[in-house]
């Protein structure tokens, strides 16, 4: 039986397949390098339709594909793809639906309008990470999310999903990075976060202003460990999670750092 500890990365985007902010370079070198560290890792990410499913040889997983994602009390299915990281013995899996996904555009439609379902989009996915991650029956030691649309999952994991035994000795590290979208995701975003009976309204408060700020500090405080992810940070962010008690903080390093300093906080969260 593998003893290789299990980190699975939860992300907004990664290169090659969808690089909004320099962040996407480093999700994949920290899933490259932690693979050739000896931990054992797998890659989640939405299959935004801007992703070339041809070009990066992306295919249907059948036998995890079929859950239903239940969010603000319609039902979602979930489509799983993946796909092999290139350079790399790494499996990379895409959370895909016709409602959320399938659209050729991330989150402004062609002529710049946001999306105003893009607060379902969010719950959707890290709802469905979660559900995956339990079809996998694939426990991690440590899960690393990053970017704004990750910014649910600490906080899930430690109320709706905390009694789940594939979660039960997962540790949290979420990056805050810059803000990359000025708007709101809706005024009723925080009630419709509460998936669970188990989330309570204390728990949506760091989510209730519903922005790209809201979404980061949200993540950072259900967080066991916070990383900064670029130069340019919210400085209310910076004022408030730069130094926690009870939490390991990693600065931001700037862009060329062998980033060996995440390898140790995830061999340090897994012991």
């Amino acid at each position: 039986m593998s003893t290789k500890k299990r980190i699975l990365f939860i992300a907004t985007e990664m290169s090659p397949y969808l690089e909004l902010t320099e962040f996407a370079e480093i999700v994949n070198k920290l899933a490259i390098k932690s693979n050739d560290s000896g931990l054992e890792v797998r890659c989640i990410m939405p299959r935004f339709g801007v992703i070339n499913e041809r070009r990066h040889r992306l295919h249907e997983v059948v036998r995890l594909s079929g859950i239903n994602v239940s969010v603000d009390n319609d039902d979602y299915p979930l489509q799983i793809k993946v796909a092999s990281l290139p350079n790399a013995r790494l499996q990379v899996y895409f959370l895909d639906n016709e409602d959320f996904f399938k659209r050729k555009q991330v989150l402004h439609d062609e002529s710049e309008e946001w999306f105003d379902d893009n607060g379902l989009r969010a719950i959707f996915f890290c709802k469905g990470a979660l559900e995956t991650v339990k079809k996998f029956g694939w426990p991690p030691d440590v899960i690393h999310c990053s970017g704004w649309m990750t910014g649910l999952i600490p906080m899930y994991l430690k109320t709706a999903y905390k009694k789940e035994p594939v979660f039960s000795h997962s540790k949290v590290i979420f990056t805050i990075g810059q803000n990359t979208f000025k708007e709101t995701l809706g005024e009723d975003f925080a009630e419709k976060a509460i998936i669970h009976a188990n989330i309570k309204e204390k728990d949506v408060e760091a989510f209730k202003e519903a922005n790209n700020t809201a979404m980061f500090k949200g993540g950072a405080t259900f967080a066991d460990a916070i990383s900064f992810g670029a130069d340019k940070i919210d400085k209310k962010l910076t004022d408030e999670f730069a130094k926690v008690k009870g939490k390991k903080v990693i600065p931001f390093k700037g862009w060329e750092s062998d980033l060996g300093e995440y390898i140790d906080l995830y061999n340090e969260l897994a012991k």
